[in-house]
């Protein structure tokens, strides 16, 4: 009897089970052509936005083609314009520009790692850049003109570098050192197409403070074609996120991000020694020979290092001369903080009374810097020094940027940071 239902059982069911199967294949069939469909599309969408992103923000082939036409026409000279345009001993690789206006590429030359950067017009942004490209010299080439004396380029220089840096006595120093550089053949005299050449290098801000800050916390300057330059290569960065596509990184969850830095990042020491060299690339900026300077975007993307682990800045784009920053602020008017921004973070409060931004900033370069720090050197950090690295980091970030409390506390707090780091790697490998 139990057989028989069993039997009967499989009678009922089983066709109707088959043909239940049999309609549910093609709508599992059409569920895996959506899938396969919706990922080609989503990675076709993604190289076309790369690919966009790429012609649009590397155009290095507009720079060499207006730098070495205005060498050929003799309008422009430099060390490296015979390497670059004739000899074609200038090897460009890897695209590493953040904006169209500013090319940045890695490359070879002599031998050597190097990083080539060259402006180009931020109107050159249709498809007839390349038709417009040598108009560049009526605009980036056109001083100084035909019969300006030597004397005159150097008072010309030298209000140029009072406007950017401000009324210092050492500029008249710093004017010397411009014009020697302009001497790029060594023949004991500077030429029109050289003088044309390093005014036009002055107009980009960070070959200014290549020339102004201490050469140990910057990459070296190797030559230069026009307002083409080439310095040491790229230095490694302290930021996993840079070696990350720019899509992807949004992607990521902070706290994923950290994790990887700390795994795939430096040992702390080494971490410990890079954070030295940023607390004193931040004194330098502070107490430099020409003037103070203010790091306007302070993130860990622009903490490089080199192979020894020696702090190199990445990018000096976004450290301002405090004369730009107070020129910029100065009678601005604004509703809130927000309004009295220079660059990314340098931040001034607005007296909403007067409805005008103050001249001093919120938070110094230290202040940013140790927050930066908190990030950096914390994770990792040895069990008998947290405690105190991280009390000491909270200090330095409640730093102001009033000029009473600046020069007397910011010296003290970033000299006892400087002090407990090395106390902790030196006499090792690490130093």
């Amino acid at each position: 009897m139990r057989r028989l239902r069993r039997l009967a059982h499989l009678v009922l069911f089983c066709p109707f089970s088959k043909g239940l199967q049999q309609g549910r294949l093609p709508g599992l069939r059409v569920k895996y052509v959506f899938l396969v469909w919706l990922g080609i599309f989503a990675g076709s969408w993604l190289a076309y936005v790369n690919y966009s992103s790429y012609t649009e923000l590397c155009r290095g082939h507009v720079c060499q083609v207006v730098i070495c036409d205005q060498y050929r026409k003799g309008i422009i000279s430099g060390s490296i314009c015979q390497d670059l345009c004739s000899l074609h001993k200038v090897e460009w690789r890897t695209c590493l520009s953040s904006a169209p206006g500013q090319q940045v590429y890695s490359g070879l030359w002599q031998g050597k790692e190097v990083t080539i950067k060259c402006g180009i017009e931020e109107s050159l942004n249709s498809e007839d850049r390349l038709g417009a490209g040598p108009r560049r010299e009526l605009v980036l080439f056109d001083k100084p003109t035909r019969g300006t004396s030597m004397k005159e380029f150097r008072e010309m220089t030298l209000s140029f570098l009072k406007a950017n840096l401000g009324d210092l006595p050492s500029l008249p120093a710093l004017v010397g050192q411009v014009l020697l550089m302009a001497d790029f053949n060594k023949d004991s005299r500077v030429s029109l197409a050289e003088a044309k050449s390093v005014w036009a290098l002055l107009q980009h801000n960070e070959f200014l403070l290549l020339l102004s800050l201490r050469k140990e916390h910057a990459a070296r300057l190797l030559g230069c074609c026009g307002d083409l330059y080439v310095t040491e290569g790229v230095p490694h960065s302290s930021w996993l996120g840079a070696a990350l596509p720019p899509v992807l990184r949004p992607l990521l969850p902070p706290a994923l991000l950290r994790a990887l830095q700390q795994w795939l990042g430096p040992a702390w020491p080494w971490r410990a020694k890079i954070a030295i060299g940023l607390l004193e690339f931040v004194e330098d900026l502070f107490h430099g020979a020409h003037g103070t300077f203010y790091m306007c975007e302070t993130t860990l993307a622009n903490v490089g290092y080199t192979a020894q682990y020696d702090f190199r800045m990445a990018d000096l784009q976004q450290v301002a001369p405090e004369a730009a920053v107070r020129r910029f602020l100065q009678g601005r008017r604004c509703q809130r903080s927000e309004d009295c921004t220079y660059g990314h973070d340098c931040r001034a409060p607005c007296d909403r009374l007067m409805r005008r931004c103050k001249g001093d900033l919120l938070q110094p370069n230290l202040a940013k810097v140790c927050a930066l720090l908190r990030e950096y050197l914390l994770p990792g950090a040895p069990h008998d020094l947290r405690e105190e690295l991280g009390s000491q980091l909270r200090t330095c970030t409640t730093l102001s940027g009033l000029a009473s409390q600046v020069e007397a506390h910011h010296s003290l707090v970033l000299s006892h940071l400087k002090t407990l780091l090395w106390k902790k790697i030196s006499n090792t490998k690490y130093s």
